[in-house]
């Protein structure tokens, strides 16, 4: 009996749906791209639901006629693509058609679309691969696409979807690498009738203001260099801008958004012994090279681009970094009339030597939490009639510090550097570290708060507004109810752009914006790091931004009361990452130390 079938196309459209469409920001991007391969001047993008509801994307580009409309849901259907040499000198962005196919079979999709020379257009409904209708209809010259209730037909699939928060952050990272790469366009977004992006068409420098605020326009130096065999054009961040966090690191290769550790590496390298050790540094750069050098075609979605000659794109990168760096102080701002656009440069071939790029590792801190230890105080076992002989506090420097009367104390404990706590113990010393300390104990206050929903808060005399980007706004929107819970009161107040009434009790008035606007950023990283519910990463992510607030001089009264609320948590010895908070100093060691006996 035979075994082997032919799939029918409904299955094979899903097997290919799987590499094309793996959630809503996927559609975004390949329904975007393919409006930006349509000579739009206009793009409109309508999301609903975190696009689980609702993904239209509205261009006024070429439009499609009767026939190309119907063929662009066809397998392998493409415009852009004649003979196989094609592949290797691609300069669109999406094949029109290609991918449509896969979300057709994935979702319910309404087309509307016309040519400026056709008299009417035409509307097409599809649902999981099956055509339903075709008929003309009255439009404007473009194209408009519907895709609604993604997967629909595929519960699998879209019980494998995250949060609404996690899924429009994906969404608005397309539309941001969009939209940084097609400055002459203009683009807007809106999220459940919330517009959070009106972009006009400009120069790159104020693209990137009008998508990272205001903030930037003074952070950005020009970076630019041409050679006969690759143009790299952009911006960089000034080293004092650099940020912990990544997330806003742009590389774009012939104006298409790609990945590659290797080239950040050069940028990295070139801000070397000008930003702090474990900062990242902003940049927007595009490479402008003949396709011919390149293999667009290594990875399912083009994010991954192989280049025939990497250590020679390498060194002009990195080169080119290094003199941005090198001058900007010599340019008190960038001049906005005069700017750099990614499509402005012409760049020709030049023969040099392969050479195959490495990716780095990265290791993430996983999940864990430490048994308590319920033992803890028989450390102070027999200490409780030793006479108070270490002094509170030291300052910057060990010999300086002065002993100071602390019967009302009980036990010993002194401050090192503003950054530790030495406090006496049976076996000898225990080393505390000052904000991992705060940060377990902030953790268990505030995720006993979310549990609870009633953190305290405290109201501001004045209220203040807080300017966010779209991805930040869209996510306060989605986790409004569990951050008021933490503390804080805030409401929308026009676009991307929040009204803070109030601020948990731990924070004052000047934290207000800036402690907020790090609980978003450290919420998005985690999401990225950890496998973590809502609760538990909010928790983690507001305990990390007020503890680092935390290194300050303490006096006795503090540095005891910090031993006490540590040691009354359920894990007083590590962070919730499983950073170690205490390390116990024996006597024995102390002994090697000093060379006793």
């Amino acid at each position: 009996m035979d075994i082997i079938q032919l799939l029918s196309d409904n299955i094979a459209n899903q097997i290919a749906a799987g590499e094309v469409v793996q959630r809503p920001a996927s559609v975004v991007k390949e329904l975007m791209e393919n409006a930006i391969d349509a000579k739009a001047s206009e793009v409109k993008l309508i999301i609903k639901d975190a696009g689980k509801v609702l993904i239209q994307v509205i261009d006024d580009g070429a439009g499609m006629s009767l026939t190309d409309a119907r063929m662009s849901f066809e397998r392998h259907a493409t415009s852009k693509i004649r003979k196989s040499e094609d592949l290797f000198k691609i300069m669109t962005m999406g094949f029109r058609g290609e991918a449509l196919a896969s979300i057709a079979a994935v979702a319910q999709v309404e087309m509307k679309t016309q040519r400026s020379e056709d008299e009417v257009g035409t509307l097409l409904k599809i649902e999981g691969s099956e055509f339903k209708s075709q008929e003309p209809v009255s439009t404007t010259k473009g194209t408009s696409i519907q895709v609604k209730n993604l997967f629909f037909n595929v519960p699998a699939r879209r019980n494998f979807l995250k949060t609404n928060a996690v899924e429009m952050k994906h969404i608005l990272e397309e539309f941001t690498r969009v939209a940084l790469a097609h400055p002459q366009i203009t683009f807007e977004a809106y999220h459940n009738d919330i517009e959070l992006y009106r972009l006009p068409a400009d120069k790159l420098s104020k693209r990137i203001v009008d998508i990272f605020g205001k903030g930037y326009r003074e952070q950005l130096a020009s970076c630019e260099e041409n050679t006969p065999f690759v143009n790299i054009s952009g911006y960089i961040g000034k080293p004092e801008a650099a940020k912990k966090s990544r997330g806003e690191q742009y590389f774009f290769v012939n104006d298409r958004f790609i990945k590659s550790p290797y080239l950040h590496h050069a940028v990295t390298g070139a801000f070397e012994a000008t930003i702090p050790a474990g900062a990242h540094p902003f940049y927007v750069l595009n490479i402008e090279i003949d396709p011919s050098h390149i293999d667009i075609n290594i990875h399912p979605t083009k994010t991954e681009i192989k280049f025939d000659d990497e250590k020679a794109i390498y060194a002009i990168l990195r080169s080119a970094v290094r003199k941005a760096i090198g001058v900007y102080n010599l340019t008190p701002s960038i001049d906005f009339e005069s700017d750099i656009n990614f499509a402005n440069l012409s760049s020709a071939r030049t023969q040099a030597e392969p050479r195959r790029s490495s990716g780095d590792s990265r290791v993430s801190i996983s999940n864990f939490e430490k048994q308590p230890v319920s033992n803890w105080k028989s450390l102070y076992e027999g200490l409780e009639d030793t006479p108070p002989s270490l002094p509170k506090t030291l300052e910057s420097k060990a010999n300086d510090f002065k002993e100071k009367d602390n019967n009302e104390i009980g036990l010993s404990a002194l401050q090192i550097h503003q950054k530790y706590i030495v406090t006496q113990v049976k076996s000898g010393l225990m080393l505390i570290d000052q904000k991992a300390a705060y940060e377990r104990i902030f953790y268990e206050k505030y995720l006993k708060n979310l549990s609870n929903k009633a953190g305290n808060s405290q109201q501001l005399l004045f209220q203040k507004t807080l300017n966010l980007s779209a991805i930040d706004f869209s996510l306060a929107m989605d986790l409004k109810e569990a951050i008021h819970a933490l503390g804080f009161g805030f409401e929308e107040f026009g676009q991307n752009t929040v009204l803070i009434s109030g601020v948990p009790a731990d924070l004052t008035e000047e934290d207000a914006g800036d402690v907020l606007k790090d609980l978003l950023n450290q919420y998005r990283i985690n999401e990225n790091d950890l496998k973590t519910n809502k609760t538990e990463n909010l928790a983690r992510s507001i305990a990390k931004r007020v503890a680092s607030r935390s290194l300050k001089k303490l006096d006795n009264v503090e540095i005891m009361s910090l031993i006490n609320q540590l040691f009354e948590c359920s894990v007083p010895t590590y962070t919730p990452s499983g950073k170690a908070i205490t390390h116990i100093l024996d006597l024995s060691k102390l002994n090697e130390l000093i060379g006793g006996s």
